[in-house]
């Protein structure tokens, strides 16, 4: 059964897309079945994995109106990922289900026949606290947080913590925080470092080893429509995310040997 993480942070600017599509791209080489579905009205992540807008029939938009099933919303991409697209009609969707009873569970029931198809299901939010993020959590296992190493990316933390542990308290018990990834990192700077430094501090092994570099390639890959590892593969920003996937497989494997 896959497990669905939710990839967010209530800042933008921060990776966050960038990080649903080439750490998805870069499980999928590693053998590993992959849904990305796009929350975020401006659709980046469906356009990042090369879906053309222009061809999609359904979107997550229908989904959540109860429209379409998740199955006919989905389409496949050439970089293996199998993606739930999103466009500007979704930004609409907070509005229609705003008076819907069960509006939060939406994404949940309908990602339920799903769950047996692949190995992860990881969820592109928007930088916002509404009811589409609402309704990601609510269908989440986990939240793996992308944040720059800058003194207002940990007040943003802080706020994302205190909406998860809300989450938790009373829609979706069992959400937890997968991880914390250090994006867009400078080793030159300074401050870069000491709040590396703080998060480590707090968190401990919930911050990722892996630390994702600024870097050109990374950037440049979207309007190609392809992950970086399809792009630049020997970029700097590829191989992190690889380097990511790995780390994320191993810690699986060794929790999984620590249950058993």
């Amino acid at each position: 059964m896959a497990k669905v993480i939710s990839i967010t942070n209530q800042k933008g600017g921060v990776g966050k897309t960038t990080t649903s599509i080439n750490l998805a791209a870069s499980l999928v080489k590693r053998g590993k079945r992959l849904l990305l579905i796009d929350m975020d009205p401006q659709g980046n992540a469906t356009v990042g994995c090369g879906v053309d807008l222009d061809d999609i029939q359904s979107t997550i938009y229908d989904v959540l109106l109860a429209e379409v099933s998740a199955e006919e919303a989905i389409v496949k991409s050439e970089c293996g990922v199998d993606v739930m697209s999103a466009n500007g009609d979704l930004a609409g969707a907070q509005v229609e289900l705003l008076n819907e009873i069960g509006r939060e569970l939406r994404l949940q029931k309908a990602l339920a026949p799903q769950r047996d198809n692949y190995d992860y299901i990881f969820i592109d939010c928007p930088p916002a606290l509404n009811v589409l993020t609402i309704n990601a959590l609510v269908a989440s296992d986990s939240v793996l947080i992308p944040m720059q190493c800058e003194y207002f990316a940990l007040e943003g933390l802080s706020a994302l913590i205190s909406t998860v542990r809300k989450i938790r308290e009373t829609l979706n018990p069992k959400l937890s925080i997968e991880g914390l990834l250090r994006t867009m990192f400078d080793k030159r700077n300074s401050l870069s470092g000491e709040v590396s430094r703080q998060l480590e501090s707090h968190f401990g092994d919930k911050v990722y080893d892996t630390v994702v570099p600024r870097n050109v390639r990374l950037a440049e890959a979207p309007s190609y429509g392809e992950p970086a590892i399809e792009y630049a593969p020997t970029s700097k920003g590829a191989r992190a995310y690889l380097q990511l996937a790995d780390e994320m497989l191993k810690r699986v494997n060794t929790q999984h040997t620590v249950t058993t």
